[in-house]
């Protein structure tokens, strides 16, 4: 299950730098993860300083 990113971002871009193969881009109010792109390799989530992404 692909990583997703809940309303509680606050759209720091942390997790952006951390994504290994560009999956995660600013979206209108935050950002957003492409699953079809997603490793679900965790690396987003554990630079997340919200603790704003999960698993699907």
């Amino acid at each position: 299950m692909a990583y997703v990113i809940s309303d509680s971002c606050v759209s720091c871009g942390a997790c952006a730098a951390a994504c290994p193969v560009g999956a995660i881009a600013e979206g209108d109010t935050q950002y957003e993860i492409n699953a079809e792109a997603c490793l679900e390799c965790g690396a987003c989530a554990e630079q997340c300083p919200v603790s704003a992404i999960a698993q699907e």
